[in-house]
């Protein structure tokens, strides 16, 4: 079967998911710079032509690849006000560190070679704000004055934690269960004295 026959299966959509999903392996097994869009295309089975009318430029294939993963990341990210405090940002941690993980190139690529470009850090700040606003919903929030200040120690935490993962990747200088409980300790720790004690059953904390 030729390439041509197998382009003309897919539609349009089907196709830019097809992109997708071999930009993504091949920015998470390669550092950003070793991508090349010419074997993008020969491993999607299409040719560069078609490649570049999908995505113009690697720049644009990495940030679509970005935005797809920050997308399924919120997705798989459970906000129940049915759970604890401490069991959302857990779940929300082992999300995300599963993704950090196993695209530790990509991110790094995000966060370190393209550190500063407009596009990769709308996506970034876009997830980390959507993050932020869902639990804002679901906390035993007072009055709109502890709304504002748990809306700032939220922002401020995620931030804290972007650079501490990616510091993380570059150089383990603990296991990923430290990692993660440092995490969860370091936003229960925020969030105490601005939120009612039943927020924080007795006992609970990171690793529990």
């Amino acid at each position: 079967m030729s390439a041509a026959t197998t382009r003309q299966r897919l539609s349009p959509a089907d196709r830019r998911a097809q992109l997708l999903s071999v930009g993504a392996r091949l920015f998470a097994e390669r550092p950003y710079e070793d991508v090349l869009m010419e074997e993008v295309a020969q491993q999607a089975g299409v040719s560069r032509a078609l490649l570049y009318r999908h995505f113009p430029s690697k720049h644009a294939l990495f940030a679509a690849v970005y935005q797809d993963a920050a997308d399924r990341l919120l997705a798989a990210t459970r906000i129940d006000p049915a759970d604890s405090l401490l069991e959302q940002i857990v779940q929300g941690m082992e999300v995300h560190l599963d993704y950090f993980v196993a695209n530790r190139n990509a991110v790094l690529a995000a966060n370190r070679v393209l550190a500063g470009d407009p596009v990769i850090q709308a996506i970034m700040t876009g997830e980390l704000d959507a993050l932020r606003t869902r639990l804002l919903a679901v906390l035993p929030l007072a009055d709109e004055h502890t709304r504002d200040a748990v809306s700032s120690v939220l922002r401020s935490w995620l931030v804290f934690v972007q650079v501490l993962v990616v510091d993380w990747l570059t150089e383990p200088s603990c296991t990923r269960d430290q990692l993660r409980d440092v995490c969860v300790g370091s936003a229960l720790g925020a969030l105490r004295p601005l939120l009612p004690a039943a927020a924080f059953p007795p006992g609970a904390g990171p690793g529990v």
